[in-house]
């Protein structure tokens, strides 16, 4: 960068600064803060909780159906994917980096370009790991699952091969909505989708008894209609800034978006992964069953408080993003605090709820004594799991709106891969623990990797990052077709 833009930069900063601190008293600013927040968080809560649902629902079905049946969905949906959405949504999660800051810097008609390249990455992407669904029973088999359980799985594979692909739309039409604060048409698509697949899946898998077909189809429909319905928001002028139609700017630098996607479906895969490694773990303990029963439901009530995580990673995202575009370090900065706060707050009610139902939760999944039991052992490292949950997600949201990707990505192997799995294999196996060692371990893992971030946070020159943001923005920036057309 030169040393002329780079003292233009530097002064635009300097005018950001100063109008933010002069704009108001600190209530002014911190409800202002909030309210933008929640005008993200609170449509991605919603839309995240309706995604799961569809999957949990999914699963209700398919568990009517037979027990062969529901083990192998489960059994797919837990490993392939769980996998192939991570993957995606790790690397769609830089598209949220450059296109919060290109719309922060108003270079809006940036936006569609940078969606149509992501829409580029994503599709060869998911073609590469295609295979895995195709072939999904031979692998399962060569892994020791069993024969019936291995040849369902791989017919239920095929049929989720369109919902794989469905990933590509949702999932980078939501960064590009969110980018620019218009994320609430996801929230309306969202409970229509739900609603149509929860009487689809009755009426084809309960009334007219289709099985697997039928809940799968219904399956299909659930993910694809959001996606035609944001196609046609977009299109159709609700992004009328940011979307000026198809462009072959779309083919321009690809390898170094490539790069940015890479880093991010690293980061964020090294994350989700990490609890599938808890459940692995824990399947070759003694007394297996009746500690999956009770993992499980720790689990799975972690993972519906998650959604609420991510909805404010999304949020953290979005707004540093934007204000590091926009010029504005202290905006940003200020930013991070009131999301954190919020998020720790939530985290904090529910920690405090969690400790004192304890195994009392248990009873409205199981009717097992003993799983309730083991639940109410389990609980404590619930309730501290979800608190770490409320801080975490947000700065890895912060990460992704800086596009601090790949430094975090390193930080994902060594919190997580050396310190947290190796200390839980120890304390579960070596010193006895069992399931509660295991988790023990991760958590030491995830605690280790918060206080990185939040040191990370905390030392962090957000002046530099304004100029790191704006260089980023400039240096992929590139005239609109419109502007190119008027010019000459």
């Amino acid at each position: 960068m030169s040393e002329d833009i780079k003292q233009q930069l530097l002064i635009k900063v300097g005018d950001k600064r100063n109008e933010y601190d002069q704009e108001n008293h600190l209530g002014k600013k911190i409800w202002n803060e909030s309210r933008k927040m929640w005008v993200i968080a609170a449509p991605a809560i919603f839309t995240r909780f309706t995604t799961f649902g569809t999957n949990v629902i999914t699963q209700a079905f398919v568990g009517h159906i037979g027990a062969i049946e529901l083990a192998a969905y489960s059994l797919i949906l837990t490993v392939l994917l769980r996998f192939g959405n991570s993957i995606l949504l790790g690397m769609a999660s830089g598209l949220e980096t450059l296109c919060g800051q290109a719309y922060g810097a108003k270079q809006y008609h940036m936006l569609g370009i940078y969606l149509q390249r992501s829409w580029i990455i994503l599709t060869i992407s998911t073609t590469v790991i295609l295979p895995l669904f195709i072939f999904a029973s031979p692998i399962l088999r060569a892994l020791g699952q069993d024969e019936d359980i291995a040849k369902e799985a791989g017919k239920i594979a095929l049929w989720l091969i369109p919902v794989v692909y469905s990933y590509i739309l949702s999932l980078t039409c939501q960064m590009f909505l969110q980018s620019q604060s218009k994320n609430m048409i996801i929230a309306y698509l969202a409970v229509v989708s739900l609603s149509i697949h929860v009487f689809l899946s009755w009426l084809l898998t309960v009334k007219y008894n289709y099985g697997i077909p039928g809940a799968m189809i219904s399956m299909i429909l659930a993910f694809w209609i959001p996606n035609v319905g944001q196609l046609l928001f977009i299109f159709n002028g609700g992004c009328q800034e940011t979307w000026k139609g198809f462009s072959s700017l779309a083919f321009k630098d690809l390898i170094p978006i490539m790069r940015l996607s890479l880093a991010s479906g690293a980061m964020i895969c090294l994350e989700l992964w990490y609890y599938t490694i808890l459940i692995l773990l824990t399947g070759t303990l003694k007394n297996a069953e009746i500690a999956i029963d009770a993992l499980s439901i720790c689990i799975n009530i972690n993972g519906w408080e998650m959604m609420i995580s991510l909805g404010f990673l999304a949020a953290a995202s979005v707004r540093v993003a934007n204000e590091l575009g926009s010029g504005s370090a202290n905006a940003a900065k200020f930013s991070v605090w009131v999301t954190v706060l919020t998020s720790l707050g939530i985290g904090f009610v529910l920690f405090i709820f969690f400790m004192f139902f304890r195994e009392r939760l248990a009873y409205i999944f199981t009717t097992s004594k003993d799983v309730a039991i083991a639940v109410g052992y389990l609980s404590p490292l619930l309730a501290f799991s979800i608190l770490l949950n409320s801080v975490q997600p947000v700065l890895s949201g912060v990460a992704v709106g800086a596009g601090w990707q790949s430094s975090v990505a390193y930080v994902n192997v060594g919190c997580y891969y050396l310190i947290g799995v190796p200390i839980g294999v120890i304390l579960g196996y070596v010193f006895n623990l069992q399931v509660k060692g295991v988790w023990i371990g991760m958590l030491i893992g995830t605690l280790m990797q918060t206080i990185v971030l939040v040191v990370m946070t905390l030392r962090t020159d957000w002046n530099k990052q304004v100029l790191d943001a704006q260089q980023r923005v400039n240096k992929w920036f590139v005239q609109s077709d419109e502007t190119c057309s008027q010019s000459n």
